[in-house]
């Protein structure tokens, strides 16, 4: 499994949110190009970029995208991009940008006939669907959107549905209860997700705060794992990441 750090951008700054409220926020003093040549350093191949403005506005020319530009540019890592990219326009600057993946979320819900044929159009190891989940009263994981101000009804399970089992390779799914909380991650949701559809590259994010949620997140059968907070606030000796980093 390969640890993808997390950089999350709100007016040109690195914050986190706690469970994606805006309103309780931390901000992170290490500007995003000097953070992500650290996390380079450390043995990193990908970086996870989210541009919270653009999620929240539902638009891709926020103040951030001539950042996420020079992340592209400077940071010598492959980095797959989200935050607002609901057209094809919206994806195809993103691309253009220098970001190796697009991070399709909202639309993925709301148009999975366009996202099919993004999809199709600028190939499976390009578009990152975004999945992301609460779980409902019975503990089923069911859609968030828009930047997860909205709620759906909609299981995990029956928005991907909408996709052939070949089509998306990569699926990220963030319990947003979990977000920002250093609480560990949904082990079981995503053990269960590898289980229905074992043909997709599962991103697991949420609540990493150690290196034995690695492992469980490993053992669970996750492709990858998201990690913001955590490598954020230095919880995670780096001996305990080289298994996971790899050009460590």
């Amino acid at each position: 499994m390969r640890l993808i750090p997390a950089i999350d951008l709100k007016d040109g700054r690195c914050v986190r949110l706690l469970r994606g409220d805006f309103a309780r926020e931390t901000a992170y003093p290490t500007p995003p190009l000097a953070l992500a040549r650290r996390y380079r350093a450390m043995g990193a191949d990908w970086l996870h970029v989210v541009d919270l403005d653009g999620a929240r506005e539902g638009r891709t020319d926020s103040g951030n995208r001539a950042l996420i530009a020079e992340l592209a540019r400077g940071s010598r890592l492959k980095l797959q991009v989200g935050g607002g990219l609901r057209t094809r326009p919206d994806v195809e600057r993103v691309l253009e940008a220098g970001a190796a993946r697009a991070v399709i979320g909202s639309a993925a819900s709301s148009d999975p006939t366009a996202v099919r044929e993004w999809i199709k159009d600028f190939g499976h190891d390009r578009i990152v669907l975004a999945l992301d989940v609460r779980l409902d009263a019975d503990g089923t994981p069911c859609i968030v959107t828009h930047g997860w101000q909205r709620q759906t009804m909609r299981p995990l399970w029956e928005a991907l549905a909408e996709f052939p089992a070949a089509v998306p390779t990569h699926v990220l799914c963030t319990d947003v209860a979990r977000d920002g909380a250093l609480s560990g991650p949904n082990v079981a949701l995503y053990a269960e997700a590898a289980r229905r559809f074992p043909g997709i590259a599962w991103q697991a994010s949420g609540g990493i705060r150690d290196a034995a949620d690695l492992l469980a997140l490993a053992s669970s059968g996750a492709a990858a794992a998201i990690s913001g907070k955590a490598l954020l606030e230095d919880l995670i000796p780096i001996e305990e990441l080289r298994p996971f980093l790899p050009n460590a």
